[in-house]
């Protein structure tokens, strides 16, 4: 199953987790007060029994929140704000895959930030899906192009297998981009605890 998203307006200093909760109640039709949602030790959002097979995602960026939903699936998203990144180049050889590094050489200074923060987005919603975020190593995952479209070519046996992850690129208004990862259940385990509110 595709998963639903939508991108919300939040203002600055604006906390996203409750605009997304109540974006979510609304999606599932249940109570926002009885949205069986909590933090795992990683402080990833879960849901908890009786909706333990239902997942969401949200990031924001600028005064934009992306919040994205299914059911049946593990799944992240990232929200980035397009802006000059000088030191992309800089960033990928420090973080990413050495595959990708060679991909971001060989573009264009004008094409170059674009497509980093293409693969940027991908990365972070992979492991956000996963659970274990950005720590887990961005370099432990290798993105590849395809007629335009990125496609998760190997990453960590803990992350399970590359063929079982799908990515959705988005371009959810002017001036930013985004991705939506989600893996089928099973999906791979984090191990991370509930946290209980």
């Amino acid at each position: 199953m595709t998963p639903r998203h939508a991108l919300l307006s939040l203002p600055p200093r604006t906390p996203a987790e409750p605009a997304a909760s109540a974006w979510l109640a609304a999606q599932w039709q249940v109570d926002v007060a009885a949205l069986p949602l909590r933090r795992d030790s990683r402080c990833r959002p879960r849901m908890l029994a009786p909706m333990q097979d239902f997942d969401a995602s949200w990031s924001h960026s600028g005064a934009r929140l992306l919040v994205t939903c299914g059911e049946g699936l593990r799944l992240g998203c990232d929200l980035e704000r397009l802006r000059p990144r000088p030191n992309a180049r800089a960033l990928a050889r420090r973080y990413f895959h050495p595959d990708e590094q060679a991909w971001l050489d060989a573009l264009s200074d004008d094409a170059v930030e674009t497509t980093f923060l293409r693969l940027w987005c991908a990365k972070e919603a992979v492991l956000k899906a996963h659970g274990h975020g950005l720590s887990f190593g961005l370099d432990r995952l290798r993105f590849v192009d395809e007629g335009g479209r990125l496609r998760l070519a190997d990453c960590d046996p803990a992350l399970g297998r590359a063929v079982d992850w799908r990515l959705q690129e988005l371009v959810p208004a002017p001036g930013f981009i985004a991705a939506i990862a989600w893996h089928p259940l099973p999906a791979p385990e984090t191990g991370a605890a509930i946290m209980d509110a």
